[in-house]
């Protein structure tokens, strides 16, 4: 269904120039977003990935987690 949207869009623009433009336009992220990311950013905080990525201190307890369950499981033995 998008692929239809985007050959009609396609087929729609008179030349590359207006086809990449309003590609652009299409996938660009919300202004509210942007505008979020500036003032966060100016605030000196460390922008976040998109999708609502871990933080370390979160990546570094689901690790802990997972080495304690593998540990469990092998009964201490490595390898």
């Amino acid at each position: 269904m998008l692929a239809a949207a985007e050959a009609a869009i396609d087929a729609a623009a008179e030349d590359e120039n207006e086809r990449q433009l309003t590609r652009a336009k299409l996938y660009a992220p919300p202004k509210a977003e942007v505008a979020r990311r500036r003032a966060a950013v100016a605030a000196g905080e460390r922008p976040r990935p998109a999708g609502g990525g871990m933080t370390l201190d979160g990546a570094q307890a689901l690790m802990a987690q997972m080495a304690a369950q593998d540990a469990q499981l092998t009964g201490g033995r490595s390898g």
